[in-house]
């Protein structure tokens, strides 16, 4: 059996800002393969362009040379998830997570009823009609997260989502997203400053370099699936985060 046809793939990718002299190098070149049903985290210091790497798969962005390609079969290929939530207030929580099968067009009763079915996924049926500006942090997370899985997209594309939480929320969150895409095997790009972070989501966490971002070393935490966040407390990830931290640490001081 060949593997898998790759569900991302960037080939030779690169991205400058301005022009001239004043030019800025952001990210690459590099190269990326993502396949069907993996979680890929990246890490990699400020400023290195790992949030533009994100914008360029989400299509916000165009490559300056290179290209990045998604393929999916479906007409909902990507779905991101921002780290300021990227939710509307002035639409209902159940409004904001049907959103984009508004858009999609479906029928209203069948985008309500799938809608529903992941505000009660992740705790917020009690919510439906409430506006974001009334929940916390973390909730108005979680229904980003519903949003964004609610359209049931091939790739999930993630920037940094549970930046801005408290750090037991942080937690909580992670499990839940681990969770959910133990469940629902939905390939996954997420980009992370938190080593603690990428360990526990992820099937393969990069670690980028220093602007212009390239990758510099890339390891498999080595933890099967299924897995919960109880590998925390295992001895291989007090190393492997210690190991990843070498690795970063150069990058991440100031040239």
């Amino acid at each position: 059996m060949g593997e898998p046809h790759p569900k991302l793939q960037a080939t030779d990718l690169s991205r400058t800002f301005g022009r001239g002299p004043g030019a800025v190098d952001a990210l690459g070149p590099l190269d990326l393969t993502v396949t069907p049903g993996e979680f890929v985290c990246i890490v990699g210091p400020s400023g290195c362009g790992k949030s533009t790497l994100l914008r360029i798969a989400s299509g916000l962005l165009r490559p300056s040379t290179g290209e990045l390609a998604i393929r999916t079969t479906s007409p909902r290929p990507a779905a991101m998830i921002f780290q300021d939530y990227g939710i509307y207030d002035w639409k209902t929580v159940l409004a904001n997570v049907r959103f984009g099968l508004d858009i999609q067009r479906l029928p209203r009763r069948e985008a309500n009823a799938r809608a529903r079915d992941w505000l009660a996924r992740l705790g917020l049926a009690d919510f439906a009609s409430a506006y974001p500006a009334t929940l916390s942090g973390g909730m108005r997370q979680r229904v980003a997260i519903a949003r964004a899985l609610a359209v049931e997209p091939e790739i999930l594309l993630m920037d940094e989502p549970f930046a801005a939480l408290d750090a037991q929320l942080r937690m909580i969150l992670q499990d839940e997203l681990l969770e959910l895409t133990q469940t629902t095997r939905t390939t996954t790009l997420f980009i992370t400053h938190s080593l603690e972070e990428a360990i526990v989501l992820g099937d393969r966490v990069l670690v980028m370099s220093a602007r212009p971002g390239r990758f510099i070393a890339e390891r498999r935490p080595p933890f099967p699936r299924p897995r919960s966040g109880e590998v925390r407390s295992a001895p291989e990830f007090t190393a492997l985060k210690s190991e990843l931290w070498q690795l970063l640490r150069p990058e991440a001081v100031p040239a």
